[in-house]
């Protein structure tokens, strides 16, 4: 049986004015359930692209097609509780006076009934970590809660598709390990997550799929493997795969793989190797 996508982009062209086009040309379709990472370096239209996915950006030319519905022919705020966008810097999104306020808006103005409202709110302060930090004041928060806070206010109105963009900058190494955590666990619930991130070691860790962006074209997508192991694609978006899969590379002579992605990977590679070495009598 086929699976109709939840986001489709036909034949995108976008420009802000008669100036140069900013995207050119794009074509591309995401499954519900996929785990889609965007990369590539500043300027190559990656937060144009998904600005489209909720209608935030209308096309100059061609289409984007959410749940099968044209995203010109959607009202902006019906769009935004089908596919929620979670802003790179959460001190654009959060503008309430307390906790349960920022996360009780989304619903409320779906028109809920406040036992609605209640229960959602108390499921997502639990699912983002946040209990306890009801009537706390926003920006007297971490960063890192800032982020879980401006997730949450998108996870009350309970989107099926959930953008991420550059989801753990500015945090310290354990916020951003919680913050991954938290997307990682929404994916596993079945919710659609698109990620933007510079982050190589990020997208081979979480992502399943992955789209490479330059010059407001889409340059390759495919699995993380796949994609990495692509020198002339990461170069042409001046973009390296991860350090580990850099080492495996240099080392394909000798028989590693070039497709790694994690140090356990490789590690397990490189037994199999001293293995057959081994069988065949072969000095390491």
């Amino acid at each position: 049986m086929t699976v109709s996508p939840v986001i489709q982009v036909n034949d995108l062209w976008f420009r802000y004015g008669p100036d140069q086009w900013i995207l050119s040309d794009l074509n591309l379709t995401i499954a519900p359930g996929e785990f889609v990472a965007l990369i590539g370096q500043n300027g190559a239209g990656k937060t144009t692209l998904v600005k489209h996915f909720n209608g935030i950006l209308h096309p100059t030319r061609g289409s984007v097609l959410v749940n099968g519905r044209d995203t010109r022919e959607i009202l902006f705020g019906e769009a935004a509780y089908s596919v929620g966008y979670v802003y790179q810097n959460p001190d654009h999104q959060i503008f309430n006076l307390t906790v349960r306020e920022e996360l009780e808006f989304g619903p409320r103005n779906l028109g809920l009934d406040p036992e609605e409202i209640e229960r959602r709110t108390r499921q997502v302060l639990e699912t983002v970590g946040l209990v306890g930090l009801e009537d706390e004041y926003p920006f007297a928060l971490s960063r890192g809660q800032r982020q879980k806070l401006a997730v949450g206010a998108i996870l009350t109105m309970n989107p099926p598709v959930i953008i991420i963009d550059e989801p753990t900058t500015g945090m310290d190494w354990q916020g951003s390990v919680d913050m991954l955590d938290l997307i990682q666990d929404l994916h596993k619930q079945g919710r659609t997550i698109v990620m933007i991130t510079h982050d190589m070691r990020i997208v081979a860790t979480y992502a399943r799929r992955v789209t490479v962006m330059a010059q407001g074209q889409i340059l390759a997508d495919g699995t993380p493997a796949d994609v990495f192991s692509r020198p002339d694609i990461l170069e042409a978006s001046f973009l390296q795969p991860p350090q580990i899969t850099r080492i495996a590379q240099g080392l394909a002579a000798w028989g590693m793989r070039s497709d790694i992605l994690s140090v356990e990977e490789a590690v397990e590679h490189f037994k199999k190797l001293l293995v057959w070495a081994g069988s065949r009598g072969t000095p390491v």
